[in-house]
């Protein structure tokens, strides 16, 4: 049996894979909230492909609970934020896991660490909680990070199509490791060791978040000549060696707009474009504001209220609002103004987690005068035409109509 440990935006996903392609599987959370809805045949959010999956993992046996198991394989799947001071990750759901783990497992179990961690972290955190509570690893624990790779919106594609790595200090226990995912995973699966696999993910994510800070900072540049950064990047990619991103609003989720962060940390003085690219996403949503704040002097707009925030997920089509950029800015603006006047709504957020947000579109553009697209889901691209009276502020290029304004 496995015990997947944190079942959230990865590990549910990753028990449910396991656990339709026939292996014995547990997920386990502290959330009761989140297991009793899991319990009850509901899933916890929205992914295409997520509830058949469910469903068939239900009638395969899959169990959810608020307990850890004894049982000989644990996968853990927990969040790891990052300390804003210091940068340096913060490892305490990881240990956290780990202890509980310790209280109930076999002799010889192998734990999985599938959470992103900063390179070092296993050394630094992890052996030694293990070591504090009498086990001797390599012979009472086996310990594997396994870092995960999937993105809100493809998830399941991803979990079967993107190649993996397996980080172990024994090869036999890492090729153990890999039969297990090789159930449901048809990508390369890597065995290494574990400070290359930690280090290896950080890295992915890092090169992407350098990537989109190169073209945020074109659009930085452009703006400030009345260049149009769009038709720059067009041109520019003709050249069969250049791959420039679109700019826009800012980096969120969980991967590109933290990951970064780990290096930062733990390296200073060594990841300086790591730490220049950061910045300049991070000063993304700020960028936005100012944006609005000129067009609406432009514009002769007095009244912030009649400003409307289109979009509070990180992404396109998904539910997921972890770092988002349109969240930066709300609170952005609260450091600012006295109160936040803004109107904001997202079709994939059905509970109010904003003041003023809005849960009809409609409802929503009946109240501006002035809309600011941060987010490009499809909906809105199917409704193009309510924005023909609007003032347009479309941060991720998805608005061909005429006179809308961009970053």
């Amino acid at each position: 049996m496995i015990n997947v440990i944190g079942l959230g935006y990865i590990g549910l996903p990753t028990a449910l894979m396991l656990a339709s392609h026939g292996l014995a599987v547990i997920g386990t959370d502290c959330n009761e909230e989140l297991v009793s809805t899991l319990n009850s045949g509901k899933t916890t959010f929205k992914e295409d492909g997520l509830d058949e999956i469910f469903n068939t993992a239900v009638k395969l046996g899959i169990q959810f609970s608020n307990e850890y198991q004894q049982t000989d394989m644990y996968i853990i799947s927990v969040p790891t934020p990052y300390d804003e001071c210091t940068k340096k990750i913060d490892a305490k759901y990881v240990g956290a896991a780990i202890k509980n783990v310790m209280g109930v497992c076999l002799k010889g179990a192998t734990i999985v660490i599938e959470s992103t961690i900063a390179p070092g972290t296993i050394d630094k955190y992890v052996r030694p909680i293990v070591e504090e509570n009498g086990f001797e690893i390599g012979e009472d624990i086996n310990l594997v990070h396994a870092p995960e790779r999937i993105i809100p919106g493809n998830m399941f594609y991803e979990l079967v199509h993107n190649s993996r790595t397996i980080g172990a200090d024994n090869r036999i226990i890492g090729e153990k490791v890999k039969e297990v995912y090789s159930v449901f995973c048809k990508g390369e699966i890597v065995v290494t060791d574990i400070k290359t696999a930690e280090m290896t993910k950080v890295v992915e994510n890092t090169f992407r978040d350098i990537n989109i800070a190169y073209a945020n900072e074109l659009a930085k540049i452009c703006r400030s000549d009345d260049m149009d950064v769009y038709e720059i990047i067009r041109i520019a990619n003709k050249h069969p060696r250049v791959n420039i991103l679109s700019p826009g609003p800012g980096v969120g989720g969980h991967c590109i707009s933290v990951d970064p962060w780990f290096l930062v940390g733990d390296y200073p003085g060594l990841a300086n474009i790591i730490l220049a690219a950061r910045k300049i996403n991070d000063s993304m949503p700020e960028f936005v504001l100012e944006r609005v704040h000129d067009i609406m002097i432009e514009k002769g707009m007095t009244d912030l209220s009649r400003v409307g925030l289109y979009g509070l997920t990180y992404k396109e089509n998904v539910d997921d609002m972890r770092e988002s950029p349109t969240l930066q800015m709300l609170e952005s603006m609260e450091k600012h103004l006295s109160g936040n006047f803004v109107k904001v709504y997202d079709p994939y957020i059905k509970k109010d987690v904003v003041p003023n947000q809005f849960h009809d579109l409609d409802e929503f553009l009946n109240t501006v005068d002035f809309v600011v697209l941060l987010v490009g889901h499809d909906e809105i691209k199917k409704n193009m035409d309510k924005l023909r009276d609007k003032v347009i502020l479309d941060t991720r290029k998805i608005c061909d109509l005429n006179g809308t304004y961009r970053l």
